[in-house]
């Protein structure tokens, strides 16, 4: 049997609803620190933590870590494999 029907070619990586908010968020800016993020994604810090962790072992996401000024920041931004995977689920 061939698989034709398009959800058989969704991303599981960016399937999850979290996951895709993520992407989707990143897609519009050039970088977001965590705290931006968490907020207009509306989750718990943890939450965040581990759905960037998914996303970053799939090639989709770069973490970044800085300080701004005495406190340490996190910052996420997509890559190119990032925004191609969001390009051929959207489509």
């Amino acid at each position: 049997m061939t698989e034709t029907h398009p959800r058989h070619r969704l991303d599981d990586v960016i399937h999850s609803p979290v996951r895709l908010s993520v992407v989707a968020a990143l897609a519009g800016v050039e970088k977001a620190d965590f705290k931006s993020l968490r907020d207009t994604i509306e989750v718990s810090d943890s939450t965040l933590s581990k759905q960037l962790t998914v996303l970053e072992e799939a090639g989709y996401v770069e973490i970044s870590k800085d300080r701004v000024g005495r406190r340490p920041r996190t910052w996420a931004s997509l890559t190119p494999a990032g925004r191609a995977a969001l390009t051929s689920h959207l489509q």
